[in-house]
């Protein structure tokens, strides 16, 4: 029998940095105390038979067109949503709810404290309440969902202080915890010179990005600095991890400016590889920015760059700058214009010896402050605080 239920639409092999939060958090847990409730997705019948993970998943689905109430296709979503997570509490007895985000998973814990009287707690991501803010209809909606719940749990001090200040929420009720990495997988290596052959590495001087390919992640500014850099790194090569809506408007302005040479796209990869790249590159770059009212919360993958040891760079929007220690293991960039990235890039490069000390300090904090260890500690304090557990 579970005592909690996560609910969570973005959950592996769904690729997102909420699911995979979600997934390495709980599954350092006490299995037996936590069931998930997650989206559906191809490969998820393979993927939650694998043996290599113990946590107990049922499948729903908890994707729509629509997350407001006010249009038949969110009413039957949440209506929907709603009998089959009454179905899993029911049947193992669940005593508490865990909401992956405000919307939609926070209105069904909403409406199961209401129908139920289950105690629940949401997870704020900051880019979710910001764009929630553009619509009166779901800002109500939220507003239900923050007044209700017992914690809320912001993935940075910035999402926090958006908490206080715009949703008028009491400090009381915001607890912060970090996203983290594993500091035992996601560890420095030497050169690989058969890896960087394959990958058409050698000779190279590698930015990378790894997330998914959106406007706020900055993608297209640091494509827009290469001609500037190529001028003083001919051999400059950047790769970018991840796939998303504006993989073609990408590729088109890489084309444009005659760049093909020097930017490699490689979509997803496994986790083997994902942390062949960030070992092998020479510097780690999210260049971010705010997007609208899009915002990047926290960045998990500066955090994972760093436990590989390698500076960061990040764009100075939301709360990247939370990852790192600002100018002793990466630096913070206003990412609007690709002159200013250039020319941070170009000071980070130009010193070998500094880039190589900021990736050592760089595993050295994250390894004592973001590893997982440090983050389930934390949370199972906050889980137990939740009604009667």
């Amino acid at each position: 029998m579970a005592s909690a239920l996560l609910i969570s639409e973005v959950f592996p092999p769904r690729n997102g940095g909420s699911g995979r939060w979600f997934f390495e958090l709980y599954g350092r847990l006490e299995n037996q105390n936590f069931l998930v409730a997650a989206g559906t997705a191809t490969g998820d019948k393979e993927f939650d038979s694998a043996i290599d993970h113990q946590i107990r998943i049922r499948r729903l689905a908890l994707s729509s067109e629509h997350w407001g109430l006010r249009s038949l296709t969110g009413l039957k979503f949440y209506y929907q949503s709603f009998q089959g997570i009454r179905r899993i509490v029911r049947d193992e007895g669940v005593s508490q709810i865990h909401c992956g985000r405000c919307l939609p998973e926070g209105v069904i814990g909403w409406l199961l404290n209401k129908s139920l009287k289950l105690p629940y707690l949401c997870f704020v991501h900051g880019e979710d309440i910001q764009a929630a803010m553009e619509s009166r209809e779901l800002s109500w909606m939220i507003r239900r969902v923050f007044s209700s719940a017992e914690v809320l749990i912001a993935n940075s001090h910035n999402t926090a202080r958006l908490l206080i200040a715009h949703w008028d929420v009491s400090v009381d009720k915001v607890q912060v915890l970090h996203p983290g990495m594993d500091a035992e997988r996601f560890v420095p290596a030497e050169r690989d010179r058969s890896f960087c052959a394959a990958m058409g590495w050698l000779e190279r001087t590698v930015i990378l990005t790894v997330g998914r390919l959106q406007r706020r992640k900055g993608h297209d500014v640091l494509i827009r600095a290469l001609p500037l850099l190529l001028k003083e790194f001919p051999s400059l090569h950047y790769v970018i991890v991840g796939e998303g809506e504006e993989r073609s408007e990408l590729e088109r302005l890489v084309t444009g400016l005659g760049l093909s040479d020097h930017v490699q796209f490689l979509g997803e990869v496994d986790d083997s590889t994902m942390i062949q790249c960030y070992q092998q590159c020479h510097l780690f770059a999210l260049p971010n920015r705010t997007e609208g009212s899009d915002i990047e919360g926290f960045g998990m993958v500066l955090a994972e760059a760093q436990a590989c040891g390698k500076a960061v760079l990040a764009g100075d929007s939301g709360g990247t700058r939370e990852t790192m220690l600002v100018g002793e293991t990466g630096i913070i960039v206003d990412c609007q214009t690709p002159e200013a990235l250039a020319d941070a890039i170009q000071h980070l490069l130009s010193d070998g010896d500094r880039l190589e000390e900021m990736g050592l300090r760089a595993r050295e904090h994250v390894a004592i402050t973001l590893d997982w260890r440090v983050h389930v500690e934390k949370a199972r304090a906050i889980f137990n605080s939740i009604g009667d557990q």
